[in-house]
Parts: structure tokens; sequence; C-alpha cells
């Protein structure tokens, strides 16, 4: 059984886009003009997601994303948080990618998704 507590979500803004790098460049300079922007690198690939307007050459691009974030802070000892999320979207057949820092959560679902994943998170309580 989860402990979470009360959770709200804020829809951000933005559109986002999730990019592949060679995991071998360099980090474009526009990204870091991005907020909030998140990068990940392994030595398979860099992973970057940044605003949709800005412009970077990659590999390949999933475009059009909506991004929720977990009002945070959020607490180490917390369970559950994205399994509830993920659970309550999965329920709809709603596709995620989950990014996590060390404040908070942050949610993105493809934008032609956005108004059942607003529906139905809602309806779970999640005060968006």
């Amino acid at each position: 059984m989860s402990t979470t507590p009360e959770l709200k979500l804020r829809l951000l803004a933005d559109t986002f886009a999730v990019h592949r790098l060679n995991p071998e460049m360099a980090v474009p300079a526009a990204v870091f003009e991005s907020t909030p922007h998140f990068i990940a690198q392994t030595e398979e690939e860099l992973s970057v997601v940044c605003r949709s307007d800005v412009y970077i050459q990659s590999e390949r691009c999933e475009p059009d994303w909506a991004c929720f974030k977990v009002v945070g802070p959020l607490d180490f000892t917390l369970v559950g948080i994205i399994a509830r999320i993920s659970q309550t979207l999965a329920s709809e057949r709603i596709s995620i990618f989950v990014i996590s820092t060390f404040d908070t959560d942050y949610i993105l679902v493809k934008q032609a998704d956005l108004e059942r994943a607003l529906k139905v998170l809602r309806a779970e309580g999640y005060g968006l």
C-alpha cells in the first residue's frame, strides 16, 4: 500500500520535445536557454527534453508533449507517487514519459492525450 499524501499536479504552459542524440555529442547550447530542461547521458545515448520552440538537431525527436509537474518538494520517503499517477493514466491507455529530479517528478503525456489525461487526473483528485 502506498503512503502518498494528497498530491497536486500543475500543467506547465509549454509544449516539450524529447530528443535522442549521439552520446559523444556536446549538449547544444540552446538547451540551456530552455527552462525547464532535462539531460540524461549514458554510454548508449544522450537524451534531452526541452521546450518544443528550442531547435536542436537530434538523431530522433518525439515532439508534442504536455508536462505535469508534481507540486513539491517531495520527501524521498514517499512511496508510490509515480506508480499511482501512471496507473491512473494507464487505465485510460495514456502513455507517459517520466522525469524525476531531487525535489519532484514530471509526467509528460502526448498533446493528443492531454484532455483525457486532465479529465482522469481531476477525477482522481489531483487538484489541477
